[in-house]
């Protein structure tokens, strides 16, 4: 028995399924997690050409579509300058069209801001209810003292226009780097791709090649039908707001445009705010015409338009779309937004890719288990044993 004041001694049970890591384990855990810290202060200072570099791969898949049309009537180097002149000349058209009356109908504006304060006064001052709430709030003094003010103020827009003036020039240096980028992939990144596929080499090297060929018509299809639909919606509101005489209508056109390029949310953003323009130009009539046809127009395309175009493009679901686009705008802005149904559908093409690859790979490695050996294969009968003595 052992006595009471003896010392209790605690027997551990040996680890029998590891060992006590050594100094070198210990060394490499420590230098994996500083290189992927390294790696994330890397990519965070890059981050601004990495996103130009994305940017220049999407415009790249998207312009690869007529640069193969046009190869196979001419040569690819004149194919590539013919595609990418056309591109650069669009907005410089656009530009052209645009500026000059713009400038001339905004200070047209500014000018004639008086007068549509004194329409908004009158017709709230017909209306009881308008002119009742306009009495709680003071809506039309403040109205009338921005416009009474807003000629004078035209001096001071000098610093608003040259912050304008650097953030345009920035924006022509991005656009310009994501121009040349795009022209360098178009004209050697299939030849990187195959070279990068035949180092790799098997089924997987043949199923990454699948995969990037669909995502690339994928991106292609969407883009080549967002823009075709974007130019579709410029369009009709240019029509629309020419026939009610609402002013900057090439202009608002524009941004009809280019709103309707972001998913869900961006036609009916611009709608919006075009018919916040059309409150001064005729209220209330052409605020109720154009109000029906958005909404009419928006319709049209969301059952028509849209389901033509992209018929062949992306195939994601609505809930996809708008958990996309709001990650996408709320990291990235508006570029985010953009590219965020491209990006959703590349990381599902290649997740089903993926999928396929390794469901064929376990089910020929099942056929292989299952498999009977031939006959010439067979091993050869043991010999029988010799009969036992009587």
């Amino acid at each position: 028995m052992t006595p009471p004041d003896a010392p209790t001694t605690i027997l551990l049970p040996e680890d029998t399924h590891g060992e006590t890591p050594t100094s070198r384990a210990v060394a490499r855990v420590v230098l994996i997690v500083l290189i992927v810290i390294g790696t994330i202060a890397l990519i965070r200072m890059l981050w601004q050409p990495i996103a130009w570099i994305v940017v220049a791969m999407f415009l790249a898949i998207a312009l690869s579509g007529p640069v193969n049309l046009l190869a196979r009537r001419m040569r690819r180097g004149l194919a590539i300058t013919v595609v990418y002149l056309g591109l650069l000349l669009v907005p410089i058209t656009i530009a052209s069209l645009i500026l000059p009356p713009l400038v001339r109908q905004g200070v047209d504006f500014v000018n004639d801001l008086p007068r549509y304060s004194r329409d908004l006064q009158d017709t709230i001052q017909k209306n009881d209810r308008l002119r009742n709430l306009n009495k709680d709030l003071g809506f039309t003094q403040e109205l009338n003292k921005v416009a009474d003010d807003a000629p004078q103020r035209i001096g001071e827009a000098a610093g608003v226009l040259r912050d304008v003036g650097t953030r345009l020039v920035n924006s022509i240096f991005a656009g310009f780097t994501i121009f040349v980028l795009s022209i360098f992939m178009v004209a050697r990144g299939r030849v990187w791709i195959d070279a990068a596929l035949r180092l790799r080499g098997g089924r997987s090297g043949e199923a990454i090649g699948g995969a990037l060929d669909r995502i690339g018509n994928a991106v292609g299809a969407y883009v080549g039908g967002a823009i075709l639909q974007a130019t579709v919606a410029g369009v009709s509101a240019f029509i629309m707001l020419t026939i009610l005489g609402v002013p900057f209508a090439g202009a608002l056109a524009i941004v009809m445009a280019v709103g309707d390029l972001i998913p869900l949310v961006g036609a009916t953003l611009a709608a919006i705010l075009i018919g916040v323009v059309t409150l001064f130009n005729d209220f209330p009539a052409d605020m109720i015409v154009w109000a029906i046809f958005a909404v009419a127009y928006q319709q049209f395309e969301n059952y028509v338009i849209q389901p033509q175009i992209q018929k062949r493009a992306v195939e994601l679901e609505p809930f996809v779309i708008l958990v996309s686009v709001l990650f996408g705008g709320t990291m990235f802005g508006v570029a985010g937004a953009l590219l965020a149904i491209p990006t959703a559908a590349t990381v599902q093409i290649s997740l089903q890719e993926w999928w396929h690859y390794r469901t064929a790979q376990q089910a020929a490695t099942a056929g292989d288990r299952r498999a009977p050996s031939p006959p010439g294969d067979a091993p050869p009968a043991p010999p029988l044993a010799p009969p036992a003595p009587a």
